[in-house]
């Protein structure tokens, strides 16, 4: 018996989107792959892809600095290489698209 009842569903609604929210969603899709552009681009400049060797470099040279009794310099070379690590993380991230305006109806 249970198999023979159906539940009955409303029928479900869709909303057409205007022309308008139709052009504002291309223009941020163009945004959006604009900014994904950018940052293939930023990912092939020379000086961004040397960062990494200089870093390990640096941490190494840190360590040395700190078995030669001079965490003075260690600390330097660390601070300098967290500085390259902000730098390098900042280029390299997209920029986030600022939120939409949603308007309610």
């Amino acid at each position: 018996m249970d198999s023979q009842v159906k539940s009955k569903k409303s029928p479900r609604q869709y909303r057409r989107r205007s022309e308008e929210e139709r052009i504002a969603d291309l223009e941020q899709r163009i945004e959006e792959l604009k900014a994904k552009q950018k940052a293939q681009e930023k990912k092939q400049d020379p000086v961004l892809k040397e960062i990494p060797k200089i870093q390990k470099r640096l941490r190494k040279f840190a360590q040395f600095a700190m078995d030669n009794n001079r965490p003075d310099i260690a600390n330097s070379a660390t601070a300098f290489n967290s500085s390259l690590e902000r730098i390098l993380r900042s280029e390299m991230a997209p920029k986030p698209a600022p939120p939409a305006l949603e308007e309610e109806d």
